[in-house]
């Protein structure tokens, strides 16, 4: 398994118990439920790379 990259985050208590809370609804942890979103958003940006492959600069496909 690859190694998982460890962040502090710095979040508005209302956010993360928002965070938490629809975490709960779909029995996600919290931290599973904060990369669930980011890589959503990620996607929808056009910016998630490949597994294991870099993100590269422009790559959309919009």
């Amino acid at each position: 398994m690859a190694k998982r990259k460890q962040y502090p985050l710095r979040i508005d208590p209302e956010v993360w118990e928002a965070v938490q809370k629809w975490a709960a609804d779909e029995m996600r942890s919290a931290n599973g439920q904060v990369e669930f979103i980011l890589r959503r958003a990620l996607s929808e940006a056009g910016r998630l790379p490949a597994r294991g492959g870099p993100v590269e600069e422009g790559a959309r496909e919009k």
